[in-house]
């Protein structure tokens, strides 16, 4: 199976400090996609210098000093030799934000920094675009947009040959775009879209970089205006049909590359209403197909770290896209209704770690089950509703999307309502008549009226059951709606079988 944390080529020697610097980036990178998967804002992202504990930097120098990043701008104006060794440190000191303050409002220093990325010198411009990436990190927006003047320099090495240096560029561009609305200005009008797309055709066999790529165009995707003035560009690329062939992860590298690629197509599917395009390139099917693997992988509790982060971009590309396709072409354009037992998986899976993503899972099965009488069909022949009706006393909007797909299953056909009744859903709704949610209640009166009017035998069976004292304490509740549904549902329904049931106890008697 996929492995998240899979080790990445890098230059330098194998030596364990290295493997750790990998892990703690890897583990940092996962816990950002986990912020955005939660609260869906921009992140940043920082690459570590592995390459830090193969040389140690001999100059007296102290972290965060503001002093100290005064002393090196001074030594690189004038220092003939040794640069890449005095960048080097620089680019330690500039971790420190009070130091990044500093080398911002010396004059030139700035001027410096692009002066020394465009150089004839191979390492100094590797440390140069260091030092830029550790300012790109920032959490103070001026300092950001203070590396405006190297972002042409930047996208023009997007097209290098060297791995790291095009990687700290995507990064660095992707962690600026977000912070200023003249920086993004600026990186469209030089051409930040036709770059990535040329960078990732490029380099689509280095995941690395593509990664990186996916990265910077999903903060891109995220900012002010994005669906007026990127989106666009974005479809007129060739970009959604690289990111489209990203998705099926690499047995070696692992899910990370996946991962913000179906990202950037999740930020694409909420930007627009038409997906008539994305539909056409096969994104409806590419996101089911890998659903289906995913949700068969959990099923058989084979599930990787990561795994979640990127079921969850899928599962909200799915959503959004049904509502653009056909419904004649549903069942071509997922291509396997298997993908109903896969959501259901994945809804067992994380119901009790992650309900968040339980409920995304129901939301694309209510819209599935919505627009396809296949889907409902399929849900039913491979003995799929039982464990939808165990969601029902679940909370966290769960209950509501499953009763939601329960009553799209009654509603398609009154032979669905009969299996629907032989499953037991009549004592499923049992509780959820009783329940405090006005939402979940009147729903459930709309899934009984259906099973009321397509099985004869329900009506009774109800009544039976003791059902009347609820329907009559329902009749009491502010909400009009259910007040209505309910009266309507003892008057023309359940009067006639209460009276024969009264009649023959009294004989009985």
């Amino acid at each position: 199976m996929w492995r998240l944390n899979k080790v990445r080529h890098k230059a330098g020697r194998q030596l364990d400090s290295l493997e750790e610097l990998r892990l703690k980036r890897r583990e940092h990178e996962r816990a950002l996609r986990q912020a955005r998967r939660d609260k869906q804002l921009v992140s940043k992202r920082l690459l570590l210098n592995e390459d830090e504990e193969q040389s140690e930097v001999t100059m007296d120098t102290t972290l965060g000093e503001p002093q100290n990043v005064l002393g090196l701008i001074y030594t690189l104006k004038h220092c003939g030799s040794e640069k890449e060794t005095h960048l080097r440190a620089l680019s330690k000191a500039l971790r420190d934000p009070s130091a990044q303050l500093t080398f911002i409002k010396q004059e030139n220093s700035m001027h410096l920094l692009v002066g020394l990325l465009t150089g004839s010198n191979a390492q100094c411009r590797l440390q140069a675009v260091c030092c830029l990436h550790e300012l790109s990190h920032s959490r103070h927006t001026n300092v950001a947009s203070a590396c405006q003047p190297a972002t042409p320099y930047l996208l023009t090495y997007l097209s290098g040959q060297s791995t790291k240096f095009t990687e700290l560029c995507l990064y660095t561009l992707g962690n600026i775009c977000p912070d200023s609305e003249v920086v993004k200005e600026k990186l469209l009008a030089q051409g930040i879209i036709p770059a990535l797309a040329n960078c990732i055709e490029n380099q689509r066999h280095n995941l690395a970089v593509v990664e990186a790529v996916g990265f910077t165009l999903s903060q891109l995707l995220q900012t002010k205006d994005a669906s007026e003035k990127i989106v666009p560009m974005v479809l007129a690329s060739n970009l959604p049909s690289h990111l489209l062939s990203v998705l099926t992860p690499d047995p070696e590298f692992g899910l990370a590359p996946a991962i913000e690629c179906a990202w950037c197509l999740h930020y694409l599917t909420c930007c627009i209403e038409d997906h008539k395009q994305l539909l056409t390139q096969g994104a409806l099917l590419q996101c089911s197909s890998l659903l289906v693997s995913l949700g068969g992988a959990v099923a058989k509790g084979n599930e990787e770290q990561g795994m979640a982060l990127l079921i969850c971009p899928l599962l909200r590309c799915v959503g959004n896209l049904l509502s653009s396709c056909p419904v004649n072409d549903l069942v071509s354009q997922i291509g396997d209704v298997h993908l109903a037992a896969a959501l259901c998986a994945i809804v067992k899976a994380y119901l009790h770690t992650q309900p968040a993503l339980a409920r995304e899972a129901t939301w694309v099965l209510n819209n599935l089950t919505a627009y396809s009488t296949e889907f409902c069909s399929a849900l039913l022949t491979l003995n799929l509703i039982p464990g939808l009706m165990q969601l029902l006393p679940f909370s966290q909007g769960i209950n509501i999307m499953s009763l939601r797909i329960l009553a799209n299953i009654a509603h398609k056909k009154k032979e669905f309502c009969i299996q629907l009744a032989q499953l037991g859903l009549l004592s499923a709704l049992f509780g959820t008549l009783k329940m405090a949610d006005q939402e979940i209640v009147t729903l459930s009166l709309d899934v009984l009226f259906m099973m009321v009017v397509s099985v004869p035998q329900v009506p009774e069976e109800f009544v039976r059951q003791g059902g009347l004292s609820i329907l009559e304490a329902i009749q009491y509740n502010s909400e009009g709606g259910m007040r209505c549904r309910a009266t309507y549902l003892l008057e023309q329904h359940f009067l006639t079988y209460q009276q024969h049931l009264t009649g023959e106890n009294t004989t009985r008697s």
